[in-house]
């Protein structure tokens, strides 16, 4: 009995103790958490984080009563590197709670900063504001992000692959999601109802945009979650001119010794490589760890949340500053401007990934956040509008902001329908997303043809 007890308490001992779920997972870090490396690590991860001190600037700017131009240049700038700021420490708690939950709060926070802009812009009754800068979204990363992706990624290789089958999965969705923009815009331009019928389609249109996108949750994560995790092809780079890596000579001069050595040596399976000169040796790649205490990334999410959400309502108050004159639309502030900000993170990361072959990710990146936009935040809107009590946020858009709509989401498909890419269509991807930033630029100011009685 004695020594049984003894066994038990040395097997006690012995056995790693679980942490508690607010200190995250077991990680072997190579160096504990101090106040030092959590702020360097939080503050200095990026260069980008210079711009960090508009954020105090522009509030207070608000607050002495500058020319609203002013405010909100300085609050759009402030609003870039928080942005990114919400996705380091999203991506950091992903690393303490695991793949799955991860995952969730990715989808959830990779879009927060449109969705912020456009709850304050809608209870501000700036509803143009609101449709133009969802649409603005979903073209800036099917254009803009995927472009610069397939382009930059495809500069030194023939073509990159992705997963077909997510590809095509995408492209239905994206065409469901235009369809819902298409049709209530066109009841209201063709039939004489008023603006009740327009109102009471939207909202239900997009409470099955909303169950769409649900399935497609479940979908991904649930029944194909095996066909979503497959890996695609990988393209080596093609070897710079003039260019060896480190070692080279020496393998190649080994692996020819090997082939010399005599006639019965056993020679690789697929003989020897061509490109034993250019690539290096396939190394495993170690596991991320954070760089972030849980408990601090979960701060720095609350903190840049709200700091966003303060800037985003002065930068809101200033649209009318800026398109008071007539010299730049409210279509190319919500279509090209207001994007720009909420994707500059996700900028970064897709064109980083996509340059190393990881084309999944980069897809992931793009694709994803076009269907989240589509699919959840702005049939929410909408959901959000009826609540206040808002009868002109509808699916019912400008003629323009569709038309664009449907060109983006019809080049797409067939771009990415073959489940490979190569620099010249990425180049096509920007190019027209250029046209449509000059289009906007030029186009007319018009006034809201939907006068709500929520008040702003």
């Amino acid at each position: 009995m004695h020594r049984k007890a003894e066994s038990r308490a040395e097997e006690e001992q012995e056995r790693p103790k679980k942490r508690p779920w607010y200190k995250g997972k077991e990680l072997h870090h190579s160096e504990p958490f101090t106040v030092r490396n959590q702020l360097g690590a939080t503050i200095f991860n990026s260069w980008v984080n210079v711009l960090l001190i508009a954020a105090p600037v522009g509030i207070a700017l608000n607050y002495v009563g500058v020319d609203g131009k002013a405010v909100f240049v300085v609050n759009f700038i402030a609003i870039i590197p928080l942005a990114g700021l919400l996705s380091f420490a999203t991506e950091e708690i992903a690393l303490h709670v695991g793949e799955s939950l991860g995952g969730l709060l990715n989808a959830s926070f990779g879009n927060a900063v449109e969705m912020i802009v456009a709850i304050i812009a809608l209870a501000k009754n700036e509803v143009v504001v609101v449709q133009t800068s969802l649409i603005g979204s979903i073209l800036s990363n099917l254009l803009l992000v995927m472009g610069m992706c397939f382009f930059f990624g495809g500069l030194r290789r023939k073509e990159q692959f992705f997963n077909k089958t997510v590809a095509q999965t995408a492209a239905s969705l994206l065409a469901l999601a235009v369809g819902s923009v298409i049709i209530p815009t066109c009841f209201d331009q063709f039939s004489s109802t008023g603006a009740a019928p327009i109102a009471a389609l939207s909202r239900g249109t997009s409470v099955i945009l909303l169950v769409v996108y649900a399935g497609y949750l479940f979908f991904q994560l649930k029944t194909h979650s095996d066909v979503f995790n497959e890996e695609s092809q990988k393209v080596a780079m093609k070897p710079r001119k003039h260019a060896l890596q480190e070692g080279a000579v020496m393998r190649g001069l080994a692996t020819a010794g090997g082939i010399g050595a005599g006639i019965g040596r056993a020679l690789p399976e697929d003989g020897p490589s061509n490109n034993n000169f250019f690539e290096p040796n396939p190394q495993d790649e170690e596991p991320e760890e954070p760089q972030l205490h849980i408990a601090v990334a979960w701060a720095t999410l609350a903190g840049a949340t709200a700091i966003i959400g303060l800037c985003a309502e002065f930068m809101v108050d200033g649209i009318s500053s800026i398109t008071a004159s007539g010299s730049v639309s409210v279509e190319f502030v919500g279509l090209i401007l207001l994007p720009i900000v909420g994707n500059a993170a996700e900028h970064a990361t897709a064109v980083t990934v996509a340059c190393k072959d990881k084309m999944d990710l980069a897809i992931g990146v793009a694709v994803g956040s076009s269907m989240q936009v589509s699919l959840l935040l702005l049939p929410l809107m909408v959901i959000i509008g009826w609540i206040m009590g808002n009868d002109c946020m509808t699916l019912d858009f400008d003629g323009f902001q569709v038309a664009v709509m449907f060109v983006a989401v019809l080049l797409v498909n067939y771009l990415i329908g073959d489940g490979s890419s190569h620099w010249l269509e990425g180049m096509l991807l920007q190019s027209l997303y250029i046209i449509i930033a000059v289009c906007a630029f030029y186009y007319p100011q018009t006034s809201p043809t939907c006068q709500s009685t929520v008040s702003s």
